[in-house]
């Protein structure tokens, strides 16, 4: 029995881990003649990249694609009675994925919207509370990593709050988060980042 389940954990963590290789911002700048915008803008390929340099539906398309891969496979570990562990290590697989893309040559995004989606699915309140977070920010600021790192911050709390089990893969998660948007970091203290 504890083989069989451990089977299945191995199996859904993979599985998720490619689900979130699979690039929406890549396969819809292909698919809408943008081209691969990892080769234009911010070299992103995530939805704010899109935004910049291809359209709004791009962008829109990106946005749902890369948070319903974080969202699928843990609603299915969950839907499929994992231990919280278990459907946290899927959680981080998917967002993994994203970031290190085994089909596109480990090259991904920063993981704001595969998070997102993951968060969506380990609980609906702290999604829905992330995603007012990240709003809330850019609509003062207009600066979209300033969104997403605020957000990332205040993550770790509403898990503590909301999730206690989950609290060390949404601190892992948004750890990398914040590494991941280092460059950003880096703009934002020389005042130079780029606002929408």
């Amino acid at each position: 029995m504890l083989s069989t389940f451990a089977s299945t954990d191995l199996i859904l963590v993979t599985l998720a881990y490619l689900l979130g290789s699979i690039s929406s911002a890549i396969l819809f700048g292909r698919l809408l003649g943008f081209g691969d915008p990892r080769l234009q803008g911010s070299g992103n390929p995530g939805a704010t990249n899109m935004l910049r340099t291809g359209s709004r539906l791009a962008a829109i398309l990106t946005l749902f694609g890369d948070t319903l891969k974080g969202y699928l496979p843990v609603l299915l570990a969950i839907q499929l009675s994992l231990s919280p562990l278990s459907i946290g290590l899927v959680g981080l697989a998917a967002f993994i994925g994203h970031l290190f893309p085994v089909f596109f040559q480990f090259r991904g995004g920063k993981g704001v919207a595969t998070a997102l989606g993951v968060f969506l699915g380990f609980d609906l309140l702290l999604g829905i509370i992330q995603l007012l977070c990240w709003l809330t920010v850019l609509a003062i600021f207009r600066i979209s990593s300033l969104a997403a790192i605020a957000t990332a911050l205040i993550t770790p709390v509403l898990c503590y709050w909301l999730l206690p089990d989950y609290l060390s893969v949404c601190g892992f998660i948004c750890l990398l988060l914040i590494f991941r948007h280092r460059t950003n970091l880096i703009s934002l203290v020389k005042g130079t980042e780029h606002q929408l």
